[in-house]
């Protein structure tokens, strides 16, 4: 037996309209818009004096935060536990962008901060970010580039941008 809405869309596909793309595909050409854009960037950082930077090394500086945070408190920043946030800290104390310090507040607590390396980093990070868009809207035009950002607003919500992501890789 003939499907005749399969045939009316193949059809009207016949006709000009491009077919709908299937929705896997979005999520894909999401990752990988943000992989192209995160790799460029840590291209461009090796460049600038800070070829051991990684991408997860940025997400952990962010977590620190300007005032500063103990491990487990980027743990949950991060959504890690506190051994991999202390793992995570590790490294960057080792590569000289984070140290640790006494709270003022609380002489039992150790809080992380940002050395001017780390700062350096994040700031060369900034502004690359926005070569980066700079890039694409000369691309693909800054109408579009700006279009496509409205619309991810507009269906991304505000509690999704946050840096843990414990809940899609299999974590607490």
């Amino acid at each position: 037996m003939v499907d005749e809405k399969k045939v009316n869309q193949v059809v009207d596909e016949g006709k000009g309209a491009p077919p709908t793309p299937p929705g896997y595909e979005l999520p894909l050409l999401l990752l990988a818009g943000f992989r192209t854009l995160v790799d460029a960037l840590h291209e461009d950082l090796a460049r600038e004096g800070h070829p051991d930077v990684r991408p997860a090394h940025g997400f952990a500086m962010q977590a620190i935060g300007a005032e500063g945070a103990t491990a487990v408190e980027i743990g949950r920043r991060l959504g890690v536990s506190k051994q991999a946030a202390g793992k995570t800290v590790a490294a960057l104390e080792a590569l000289g962008y984070a140290e640790r310090a006494a709270d003022p507040g609380d002489a039992r607590r150790k809080l992380v901060r940002l050395t001017p390396r780390g700062w350096d980093a994040l700031a060369r990070s900034a502004a690359g970010f926005d070569r980066l868009r700079a890039a694409w809207a000369a691309a693909l035009g800054e109408d579009r580039v700006s279009a496509m950002e409205s619309a991810l607003r507009e269906v991304v919500s505000p509690h999704t941008l946050r840096l843990d992501a414990s809940g899609w890789l299999g974590g607490a």
